[in-house]
């Protein structure tokens, strides 16, 4: 695993040990980012899943201002902080270790907006439309913004949740990408 493309472009990162992630390949971090960016100007990410940091620093590195990393997983928060110091991206991260819904909860009464919402759960245990769901009816997302899902091929998410559309979907082998637009729907050139 590695920054694919941004000021960090080839750093290495370290993947979270034992089986209880499943990190997102260098190809399809490369594919999302390609749909959604590449690169972008300031603003805030959350990676909600975080895992190993992967997507969230692929955003810094791509020029995202700040990211929130969450995951549940003490051995994934470690991982979070061993990549994040790594790529000297200490000062311009938060790191929680909490569940999914607390961490919204947290974040509601922040009254924190998105640019970038990363949701990569584990497979087996989808919540994602609730998920995505909370994220529009809380209006965590800016407009333009977008929600990027990464699920088994077996999830079929809809067309329309809350306020999101679904822009663009594909599958990678046995992973699939399902993401989400805020606002006007129109996603650069598909």
């Amino acid at each position: 695993m590695r920054v694919v493309s941004g000021s960090l472009k080839g750093r290495p990162l370290k993947a979270v040990p034992g089986m209880s992630t499943r990190p997102t390949t260098d190809k399809v971090k490369e594919a999302i980012f390609n749909m959604i960016g590449p690169y972008f100007d300031g603003g805030l990410a959350l990676d909600l899943f975080g895992g190993s940091g992967g997507l969230g620093i692929e955003a810094l590195s791509r020029g995202t201002e700040r990211c929130i990393f969450v995951d549940r997983d003490a051995k994934a928060i470690q991982t979070i902080h061993s990549n994040l110091e790594a790529c000297r991206l200490q000062d311009q991260s938060e790191v929680y270790r909490n569940d999914a819904e607390r961490a919204l909860k947290a974040i509601i009464k922040r009254e924190l907006q998105f640019q970038l919402v990363f949701l990569d759960p584990p497979y087996k245990q989808q919540k994602l439309k609730a998920l995505i769901e909370q994220i529009s009816d809380e209006q965590l997302l800016t407009e333009g913004g977008f929600v990027v899902a990464e699920h088994g091929t077996e999830v079929e998410l809809p067309g329309q949740i809350g306020s999101f559309e679904l822009v663009k979907f594909e599958k990678y082998g046995m992973a699939a990408v399902s993401i989400y637009r805020h606002g006007d729907g129109r996603m650069g050139e598909m």
